[in-house]
């Protein structure tokens, strides 16, 4: 039986990134790799559920990075706690087969309210004046506390935007060493995301994209040498794998203009400009890198038809599913539009509504990930002088969310020890059992 395993979350992560990695080869040594399959929706929530559960959204509840809560007509982006994966994690489980198997999570946003031993997430406080405090969400408490009389306040500017880089990785592969030493817990799962931004902004085979692998690994160095202090004699297993691929696109589409054209989609007026209006709206899409939810009122029967037929042969739509549809791949859950759109391959969605960039609500051209109605990758292309968003969303350059059709869209998963991975190509819900395989016996 295992005594411990570290597992690595990461990201845009290739199995050609992993040939380029040395640092993170060399901890590889001696096991073994294998594909790994996102399961739609191919995004970040989702996927790590999937991958924590070993269930699909149809039972975890994760339909997207988002959710829309219809009794309350409220967006929620980016800010869900843990208690919206309804189904058991990989810590719950270690606690049922021995309370003392301990568990720590750092970084993925949906652990806010987990049941693991030790936790670490960003949880920035937003006030109504439009400033920010930077926190972390700690478990225990007071270990937040510690973490920045040590490393300093986490760089929360780095960790997502236009000022994205390795610093924010950095800091949670520093925070986390200083974790491993202190308690030692059994199972840890890291959250790496540094392979996210510059694959999106400027496409996954750019020069850029390939720094970022390089600026990846050296961290990955650093992190596997102080673990190996921490742990010492407990030679831990290492897993990393991927959450998804980014591949390149060309185009981008917009649905909630789709539906606004059609009369479907109501906005209201305000100072700053146009606002969508969710009570007015008949149908309006929430949209998450290459899908969206199409929530219908009511779920009027009419109305959905009427969707559906809008987008037949719209460019960059690939898919329509409604109604028992979406149960081709597993996301005909409650929390879930009454019609999912998904892009090509080569296509993403835009949240944009408004039919004039002078109408523009005031948010969209600020880096405010937590009031938009979706996902906005052009938040990374902010002019820094003005610090406003240029409202261009063709110049995003990479995306994912998709459904996989071919192998550029599969990732990767990589074991330290052999005999750890069952099959050579494995899908994101095999790692649950994967891992709690691994303290059996």
């Amino acid at each position: 039986m295992t005594k411990s395993v570290i597992f690595l979350s990461i990201p845009g992560l290739r199995g050609g990134d992993v040939d380029a990695m040395p640092r993170l080869s060399a901890l590889m040594v001696g096991g073994e790799r294998a594909s790994l399959t996102p399961s739609f929706p191919c995004v970040t929530w989702p996927v790590q559920a999937n991958m924590l559960t070993g269930q699909l959204p149809a039972a975890h509840g994760v339909i997207g990075n988002g959710f829309f809560w219809r009794d309350q007509r409220r967006v929620e982006m980016w800010t869900a706690w843990n208690d919206k994966i309804a189904a058991p994690q990989i810590w719950d489980r270690l606690h049922q087969q021995s309370p003392e198997l301990t568990s720590a999570v750092w970084f993925p946003m949906l652990s806010k309210g987990c049941g693991a031993d030790y936790v670490c997430m960003p949880a920035p406080i937003h006030h109504p004046d439009g400033a920010e405090e930077l926190w972390c969400y700690t478990q225990p408490r007071e270990l937040y506390g510690e973490l920045r009389d040590r490393f300093g306040d986490f760089p929360l500017q780095h960790f997502w935007g236009p000022l994205a880089n390795i610093k924010a990785t950095a800091w949670i592969a520093d925070s986390a060493a200083y974790a491993a030493a202190r308690f030692r817990p059994n199972f840890f799962y890291l959250y790496v995301p540094h392979l996210d931004y510059a694959a999106q902004r400027s496409g996954p085979d750019s020069p850029q994209a390939q720094a970022a692998v390089a600026e990846l690994d050296a961290v990955v160095g650093t992190l596997a040498e102080r673990f190996a202090a921490a742990y010492a004699d407990a030679e831990p297993l290492w897993i990393a794998a991927s959450e998804y691929v980014i591949t390149p696109v060309s185009h981008v589409s917009y649905p909630n203009r789709v539906l606004r054209d059609a009369g479907l989609l109501a906005v209201r007026e305000e100072a700053d400009g146009e606002y969508l209006d969710l009570e007015a709206s008949r149908a309006w899409a929430l949209v998450d890198h290459q899908f969206s939810h199409v929530f219908v009122r009511d779920a009027d029967s009419e109305t959905q038809r009427r969707v559906v037929e809008l987008f037949r042969g719209v460019e960059g739509i690939a898919q329509i599913l409604a109604g028992d549809d979406r149960a081709r791949y597993h996301i005909d859950h409650p929390r879930s539009g009454e019609v999912i759109l998904i892009s090509e391959p080569h296509s993403w969605q835009a949240y944009y509504w408004w039919l004039d960039d002078r109408r523009a609500p005031g948010f969209a051209r600020t880096v405010d990930i937590h009031r938009k109605p979706g996902y906005d990758p052009v938040e990374l292309f902010v002019d820094m002088p003005s610090r406003t968003i240029p409202l261009d969303a063709s110049r995003v350059q990479g995306s994912h969310g998709a459904p996989v059709v071919d192998d550029s869209q599969r990732g990767v998963i990589a074991a330290s020890r052999s005999g750890v991975l069952t099959r050579p190509a494995l899908a994101d819900v095999d790692v649950c059992e994967l891992v709690l395989r691994q303290f059996s016996g």
